[in-house]
């Protein structure tokens, strides 16, 4: 977590100040860009752990730059969306971007927020054309690294590798995170809460849409049917079961 490296994407010269000297603050090394393209061209050209990227700016749309930079980008992208605005959210993670924060968002709550994604198992710093591979350290270390089967879908913990029929599967580092997370718990109903609290050390509010437009995700790149699904399965009232046969 010291020393993380921190692109924040922000035209609002106020609020990036005071972001910039809050993140400053904590250890980590903030880059800033007012513009969505110089965002863009710094993502494709340098190495970030975490994108704080605003949905709406100059030079190009933060919501087009997600767009075109997430199927190369492998590390994470937040995204700052107005506080009302559920088109915002909706946009941000069907694009997707690995969580969203409200603005005008105070710099100890998006601290928190940060540090609570940072500590969990960290991915390698994306650029674009790398892969979000990395190796584990505390606990994970000590975790089961074993090749998991589930018939022509594998994953493999050790490389934080997924291959479906053989074929390597590009998935964020957001979405190797839920699947393992799923698969490690296959046969067993998993609540929106568990999975907040196991992804990121947060209550389920019941209104965050983030698990659900990850779980839409996931099974369009796993083949799995999104109206009959047969992998990933919707518990109503439950939650989601990862089914392993």
């Amino acid at each position: 977590m010291d020393g993380a490296r921190i692109l924040l994407v922000e035209d609002d010269e106020r609020l990036a100040q005071l972001v910039s000297d809050a993140l400053t603050k904590a250890g980590w090394q903030v880059t800033h860009a007012a513009r969505g393209d110089e965002g863009e061209a710094l993502m494709r050209r340098e190495r970030f752990d975490v994108v704080l990227l605003d949905g709406h700016l100059p030079g190009k749309d933060g919501f087009d730059v997600l767009r075109d930079v997430r199927r190369d980008f492998t590390g994470r992208i937040v995204m700052l969306t107005a506080r009302d605005d559920d088109i915002d959210q909706v946009l941000g993670l069907e694009g997707g971007a690995d969580d969203y924060i409200t603005k005008p968002v105070a710099p100890r709550v998006l601290l928190a927020r940060l540090k609570a994604m940072l500590r969990r198992e960290a991915p390698t710093v994306g650029t674009a054309g790398t892969a979000g591979t990395a190796g584990t350290t505390g606990a994970a270390a000590g975790a089961d690294r074993r090749v998991m089967r589930f018939g022509t879908l594998e994953l493999n913990p050790a490389a934080r590798e997924v291959t479906l029929a053989g074929q390597a599967l590009a998935l964020t580092t957001a979405e190797y995170e839920l699947l393992h997370f799923l698969a490690e718990r296959a046969g067993q109903v998993v609540s929106r809460d568990d999975i907040m609290q196991g992804l990121r050390g947060l209550e389920f509010d019941g209104l965050d849409r983030a698990i659900d437009a990850r779980i839409s995700r996931l099974r369009r790149k796993i083949g799995d049917d999104a109206d009959t699904p047969s992998r990933i399965k919707t518990v109503r009232g439950q939650g989601y079961l990862f089914v392993p046969g």
